[in-house]
């Protein structure tokens, strides 16, 4: 078989019909015979090109409301025919089957569908059925068919097109198969999950997983580890769907630790200012206050150390103080809903920092998956999307705590959703002011909590760590006294933890004896 062939036919068929015109320009320029379907056809007769409808090439009208158009031997046949065997030249002499050269296809939107919240019946008729089986046999046929998927492989082909007389290489139409296989795949993916969440499958029988490449990555973790990043068609506000309005490109570590970021910025709502800042994917340091810079410096305070080098997320406007504060010190990421142009012109000044601009933050309690990869396998699960409210809190300990102290238990108690397990939490007037994280003995996650407070304490001169007068969050229940008492000697007032221990009874006496109050939530947050 040829290295190259030419392009003498080529079938478009498009939902999205921006720079239709001058493609089908560009390769009419060429000799291509036009072929194509509905309004696609319409749009290039109306630009004054000829085109053939792909009824005529059928014999067959469009019918069923368009469901039915391109199924047909003599498109499919154009596609799939090998034009080195002689038996299938033979065959498509015999039916008069004419060669398709290339194919233009973008699929019906279903994935943006479904992210308008279009109802069931809508959504349905948003499933592509022709697109999908025309473009797999157009890459099954990739040695002899360059098949595009989007503006810019059309754009690619036609660029090779100018320079090669017409001629397109194998080369680049196999790499277009591929592509196409994937497309399809992650159409394909989309929709089953779409149909399971329907149906109120949450582990159906076969699951597919697809994206979009957003950017490739200079590498992964570490150097020597080959990275990518892919967007879904999930239209949530975070790291994939924001804009980044300055900075050097994000690396793989960058996306990971600045989504724990924002995910964490989400569980704190809009009512009240909070700024969360993340190293290595556990927050360092979490507050709320009437400013985002009063937000800012007390969440600095729980950690500066760690904070160096650190991701910023925000829940409101960025202003030009925030950012002058922000900007004092080495930041490698800063993401938050927007932010006003003197804020901007501050962080301008700082041209690696890389600022994202997210139009929102994320919903806590939307739905949604997460994917791990395990040696041969996926692990699967809903989003973390459980929360607990003041009532649904139970006081289990002779004191009750008083309202400032709900207000700090409720606070801490969301932010140790978000850092890794085992986690302790210790925070006061809605500031965390020590966090011990991912520990195997949730002792020593408490431990680990204390000493950042004293170390902080030290760092800025303080007379005495912060945690004195605290609330502590445990994310799983204690299963001794130990950890809680570990809590207790570093200042904590009340406690509250999931419950659930077969100790509960030796935790709750320890809690009164101790002469702090306790609540159990009845939910716990593993994070692994």
């Amino acid at each position: 078989m040829s290295d190259r062939f030419k392009i003498r036919r080529a079938l478009l068929s498009v939902s999205d019909k921006e720079g239709l015109v001058e493609y089908a320009q560009r390769l009419a320029s060429h000799g291509v015979d036009l072929v194509s379907t509905g309004g696609t056809a319409r749009a290039i007769k109306e630009a004054g090109l000829d085109v053939r409808d792909v009824a005529d090439l059928t014999g067959f009208p469009e019918m069923m409301d368009g469901r039915v158009k391109t199924l047909h031997p003599a498109v499919h046949g154009g596609l799939l025919y090998r034009r080195d065997l002689e038996s299938h030249v033979k065959d498509a002499e015999t039916h008069g089957i004419e060669a398709i050269d290339l194919v233009y296809i973008n699929l019906y939107p279903f994935e943006a569908a479904v992210a308008s919240g279009a109802d069931f019946d809508s959504c349905i008729e948003n499933i592509d059925i022709g697109g999908p089986a025309m473009l797999r046999a157009a890459a099954k046929n990739g040695e002899s068919v360059a098949v595009c998927t989007d503006a810019a492989d059309l754009a690619g082909v036609l660029s090779e097109m100018d320079d090669n007389e017409g001629h397109v290489a194998s080369t680049h139409s196999r790499k277009l198969a591929a592509k196409t296989y994937a497309r399809t795949a992650a159409y394909d993916a989309a929709i089953s999950g779409w149909y399971a969440a329907q149906l109120g499958e949450t582990a159906p029988d076969w699951a597919g997983f697809g994206g979009h490449l957003a950017q490739s990555l200079r590498y992964g973790e570490n150097p020597h580890q080959a990275a990518a990043f892919y967007r879904t068609s999930e239209k949530r506000a975070g790291v994939a769907t924001a804009r980044q309005v300055q900075g050097k490109e994000l690396s793989y570590n960058n996306i990971n630790d600045t989504d724990a970021a924002y995910e964490l910025i989400g569980e704190l709502g809009e009512d009240k200012p909070a700024v969360a800042i993340i190293k290595h994917a556990n927050p360092c340091g979490v507050a709320m206050g009437e400013t985002l810079i009063e937000a800012y410096r007390e969440a600095l305070a729980c950690d500066s150390t760690s904070a160096f080098g650190g991701i910023v997320a925000l829940n409101g406007m960025l202003d030009e103080k925030t950012a002058e504060e922000i900007t004092s010190i080495f930041t490698e990421v800063v993401i938050a809903p927007g932010a006003n142009e003197a804020a901007l012109s501050v962080f301008a000044k700082k041209k690696n920092l890389r600022l994202l601009l997210a139009n929102g933050t994320p919903d806590p309690a939307s739905r949604g998956r997460t994917v791990k990869s395990v040696a041969g396998g996926l692990l699967v699960q809903d989003r973390d999307h459980g929360r607990v409210t003041l009532d649904d809190l139970r006081v289990v300990t002779d004191k009750e705590p008083d309202e400032a102290q709900l207000a700090d238990l409720l606070f801490a108690w969301r932010v140790a959703k978000h850092v890794k397990s085992n986690t302790i939490v210790y925070a006061k007037d809605l500031a965390t002011v020590g966090i011990g994280a991912g520990q195997m003995s949730r002792i020593d996650s408490a431990r680990i909590a204390a000493r950042k407070a004293e170390d902080a304490a030290e760092a800025a001169g303080w007379d005495a760590p912060r945690t004195r007068g605290c609330v502590a969050a445990s994310d799983a229940f204690f299963p001794f006294p130990d950890g809680l008492l570990q809590a207790a000697s570093a200042g904590a007032t009340a406690v509250i933890q999931p419950g659930g221990s077969i100790r509960d009874d030796e935790v709750i006496a320890a809690a009164n004896e101790a002469g702090i109050a306790m609540v159990f939530t009845g939910m716990r947050h593993f994070r692994h």
